[in-house]
Parts: structure tokens; C-alpha cells; sequence
């Protein structure tokens, strides 16, 4: 009995698990998407935000969102490495 309890918890650790990974993975795209679709409006929502205008070339929401896809792409390249590696051992 404490076995099966024991062999269903580590079933429901790894589907949280993998439901943690694929939300990693969606990261990255979501932030990059957001990017284009603030530039593509003319991204007119970071004058709101920002009490100097044109501060600097990192401010605003579209600078914003690239730095987030980059800093949330590393369960891609991870992704990418592995794929690699076992192509590499096929």
C-alpha cells in the first residue's frame, strides 16, 4: 500500500514537472511575440509608462520584451542541445 502511494506521487512530481517544462518553453515565444506586436502598433502604451520620453534606447515595453524572450530562451536551448547530442550518438 505505502508503495503504490509512494509510485503516485512520483508520477504526479514528474507531470508537474513536465508541465513546468512546457510552460519554460513558452516563454520565450510569448515574450518575443508580444515584442512584435507592440512594435507593429506603434508602441504607443510605453509612453504612458515612461515619465522621460526617449530616455534611452533600452526603455520602453518593446526593449522590454526582447530582453525577456532572451533571458527566458535557455529551456529552448537546452531543448536544442539535447536534440543535437542524440542525433550525434545515432
Amino acid at each position: 500500500m505505502i508503495g503504490a502511494g509512494h509510485e503516485a506521487g512520483r508520477r504526479s512530481d514528474a507531470a508537474a514537472l513536465g508541465a513546468a517544462g512546457w510552460l519554460g518553453l513558452a516563454a520565450a515565444p510569448t515574450f518575443a511575440v508580444m515584442a512584435l506586436l507592440t512594435c507593429v502598433s506603434g508602441g504607443d502604451a510605453d509612453m504612458m509608462c515612461s515619465a522621460a520620453h526617449a530616455a534611452s534606447p533600452l526603455s520602453g515595453m518593446v526593449p522590454m520584451y526582447v530582453l525577456m524572450s532572451a533571458f527566458h530562451s535557455a529551456p529552448w536551448l537546452k531543448l536544442i542541445s539535447r536534440r543535437r547530442s542524440v542525433a550525434r550518438l545515432s
